[in-house]
């Protein structure tokens, strides 16, 4: 690996949250650095040291610099005022607390200047508080709102967490725009400490708040993703697509056409990109056929079609939209695994002994034609009995198709794959678009069955890649952090749990460790605590072109190949497959379309970035319309589980609807709160009452608050009584004197006490159920 790349590794290692400072060879082995590789390692710390991006603290460890008296970085705002400055260039502190009274007018995006100041010591380790003292960069100047007329004012209330002062506005008749409606403003002056409003000018009429159109437009125009293609991209895939001549392309392809291949997809998919099929060998061993969509037969290279994909990267999926990565004469069209349509593709072939495990694997171009277009739960039906008319050859490639599946499943898990065990919900709409309802979501084999043969196919793929020697983009899912690990710790130990025999979670719990305490759980009611506990102590899979591994998946080279339609990285690996298969590298020609890593990790930050965003589009969307639907049942009584607290208060989680409300302090019995973020409790200091994470609640709703997504909640009384009498018993407290209500005490700094959110789940848990197929 070139220094650069040990370099990046480094940078990223040293700078997580939660990394303790090592010795040099401390280092290498928690970063797993083979020992042939111990000599570029060393040369890359040391041009580190050199250039003061590390520095050896105390012991002779590696640690990163402390903050210099001046930083630039990007200004992350919270609602209740205060905020973090995410610095450039990494330092030893991390994120920057900023007091409410510090921020200096900049918004959540801004790239600010900040101040640096000690504020003193806690448990051996200086803090550090900034104040901005200038915006260099604003990060968005458009917003989405409702337009409101108040005592004779226009004004706009801002969506979302960026922005939380209303933006006043002149005459929107000139737009035609209507109180009520959802417009999105032209900031013309930001507010500051002189002027506690912004002002804007509305650039554009979305319609009245509350249609779920209206909604989803809202959305798009929030987090400023992609609108319809310029007429240059679908005149170039309009061109390629009608030059698609199926017999002339088989010429150089392997004919599988003959060969019984099916795709399976949720009952709504347009863009089939991949389809399997299934057969055993003379000798007893299985072979799977992953079918993929070849994008990029039509998607040349450095075309306007190619540069309209990269700056999108991802499809985005939001509830009844979606916005495509290429053109839907494309993505639903030619490229599209459709039912008896000669379709090209790129297969991986893999071998598999009775034991799941990988004897062979091959790649070809193919030209196929599906047999027959699957949903997941007409799969569901026929693996349980009830074929119907299916076909018995269809029949027999699926009951196959899932021994298969369950073989591979087992072994991966023997492996270390890690399997969460979340809820997932589906909406139900009227014929208008509304939600009327919020259902679980299929949890059937089906899924699971698609998702190990896509796993195997990237798997194979990322392996005959890295077998070449050359750079190429990776899913990358590094291995938690140690500070993460203590938090889950110090978690499972205050709920009393721990797998047996499993000194480790005393220690650094591993992939076996955590298995183990997954699998303890299982089925109690506390499970779903554990699982989510899990899931905020992993990181977030991204794209790089670094050999981190998989951590999630057991996996030592994962890259993603079988979604080219809707994921740019895809189709990176495609082409190179394509030259693969073709001849290979070692010509010109072959090394042509190969990236260099530094290229590489550039694409790999857009790619992850673009992710990210379209992810925490389609789950702001989500929160929209449940909130929506439960305007009208304000009253309501709902079971709920515990999953964060806070300052505030604590955050539960409806059943069924999975949608965190706020149970405030000034809502729980009289008492002094104790809040222990760490370990996920509240605790009545005059009463030794607890509230943890994982425990069930009975709440009812009490206030919605659309814009700035908030949902109140009041406590049904008589079970908290019943809670908290049973843990008075069996700690042995006794219910002393009422006290003021309402109170709380952070027993943690006040930067970490802020709302313990759901992370995003996308790398961590790739065997869950999902509302999309997973690939």
């Amino acid at each position: 690996m070139p220094h650069a790349a040990y370099a990046e590794r480094i940078l990223r290692f040293v700078g997580a949250r939660g990394y303790t400072p090592k010795q040099l060879h401390e280092l290498a082995e928690a970063m797993g650095i083979a020992e042939n590789e111990h000599g570029d390692f060393h040369a890359a710390c040391k041009a580190l040291m050199k250039t003061g991006r590390i520095v050896l603290g105390s012991r002779q460890a590696v640690t990163l610099p402390a903050p210099a008296g001046r930083i630039v970085g990007v200004f992350r705002g919270n609602s209740r005022g205060f905020g973090f400055v995410i610095p450039d260039t990494p330092n030893a502190h991390g994120d920057l607390f900023v007091p409410a009274q510090g921020t200096g007018g900049a918004l959540t995006g801004d790239t600010v200047e900040a101040r640096v100041a000690r504020r003193g010591q806690r448990g051996g380790k200086m803090l550090y508080e900034g104040r901005i003292v200038a915006v260099l960069k604003r990060g968005r100047s458009r917003f989405v709102g409702e337009l409101r007329r108040e005592v004779g004012r226009w004004f706009v209330v801002p969506h979302g967490n960026v922005l939380h002062v209303p933006i006043v506005v002149g005459d929107p008749g000139a737009r035609d725009a209507h109180s009520g409606d959802q417009v999105v403003v032209e900031i013309a002056q930001y507010p500051d400490e002189e002027h506690l409003e912004a002002r804007g000018v509305i650039v554009k009429v979305l319609g009245p708040a509350g249609e779920p159109a209206v909604d989803a437009r809202s959305i798009i125009e929030q987090y400023q993703l992609p609108g319809e293609f310029e007429a240059t991209v679908l005149d170039d895939a309009r061109r390629v697509a009608a030059a698609y001549d199926p017999k002339r392309a088989a010429d150089d392809r392997e004919d599988l056409r003959k060969l019984t291949i099916i795709t399976i997809d949720p009952p709504d998919a347009r863009d089939f990109d991949d389809a399997i099929s299934i057969s055993k060998t003379s000798s007893g061993l299985w072979e799977l056929g992953v079918h993929i969509a070849d994008v990029s037969h039509f998607v040349r290279e450095g075309g306007p079609l190619d540069e309209e994909a990269k700056a999108r990267a991802t499809s985005v999926y939001l509830p009844r939209t979606v916005i495509p990565m290429l053109p839907e004469v494309l993505s639903n069209g030619v490229c599209s695994l459709q039912e008896r349509q000669p379709r090209l593709t790129k297969s991986v072939f893999c071998t598999y002994d009775r034991r799941g495990s990988v004897k062979a694997a091959r790649l070809a171009n193919t030209i196929i034609q599906s047999t027959r277009r699957l949903t997941y739960q007409q799969v569901t039906e026929i693996l349980s009995g009830k074929a119907g008319r299916t076909s018995a050859k269809i029949v027999a490639l699926l009951k196959q198709a899932e021994q298969l599946a369950q073989t591979i499943r087992g072994r991966r898990i023997r492996e270390g794959m890690l399997v969460l065990d979340l809820p997932e919900a589906e909406f139900v709409y009227d014929d208008h678009g509304a939600v009327t309802d919020v259902v679980p979501a299929d949890r059937g084999f089906s899924h699971t069955l698609i998702e190990m043969f896509m796993v195997e196919a990237n798997e194979a793929v990322a392996r005959l890649l890295e077998g070449k020697g050359v750079p190429f983009l990776r899913r990358i899912h590094d291995q938690p952090r140690d500070l993460t690990l203590d938090d889950l710790r110090r978690f499972i130990g205050a709920l009393g749990h721990r797998p047996a025999g499993s000194p480790a979670l005393r220690n650094r719990p591993g992939r076996a460790d955590l298995q183990a305490l997954l699998e303890q759980v299982r089925g109690q009611p506390v499970a779903y605590a554990v699982n989510l506990a899990v899931l905020r102590s992993m990181q977030q899979a991204e794209y790089s072109p670094l050999p981190v591994g998989h951590y999630a998946l057991a996996s030592d080279s994962y890259c993603h190949f079988t979604s080219p339609i809707r994921r740019y990285p895809d189709l990176t690996v495609h082409r190179l497959v394509d030259a693969y298969v073709r001849g290979g590298f070692d010509s010109p020609k072959g090394r042509r379309g190969v990236a260099t890593v530094e290229d590489l990790v550039q694409l790999g930050g857009q790619c992850s970035t673009n992710e990210r965003r379209a992810e925490a589009a389609e789950r702001e969307l989500r929160l929209v319309l449940t909130l929506r639907l439960l305007e009208t049942r304000l009253g309501d009584t709902f079971e709920g589980v515990v999953t964060g607290v806070a300052n505030v208060g604590v955050f539960v989680q409806l059943d069924r609807l999975l949608v965190d409300g706020l149970l405030r302090f000034n809502g729980l019995p009289d008492d002094w709160w104790e809040v222990d973020t760490r370990l996920g409790s509240v605790v009545g200091e005059r009463t030794g009452h607890r509230i943890t994470i994982g425990d069930r609640l009975t709440v009812s709703l009490a206030r919605i608050h659309i814009p700035t997504r908030q949902l109140d909640l009041a406590l049904v009384r008589p079970l908290l009584k019943a809670k908290v009498e049973a843990i008075t018993r069996a700690s042995g407290h006794e219910r002393g004197p009422k006290r003021p209500t309402g109170r709380s005490r952070s027993s943690a700094e006040a930067p970490r006490s802020g709302r313990a959110r759901r992370p995003r789940r996308s790398g961590s848990a790739p065997s869950r159920p999902a509302r999309r197929k997973a690939k």
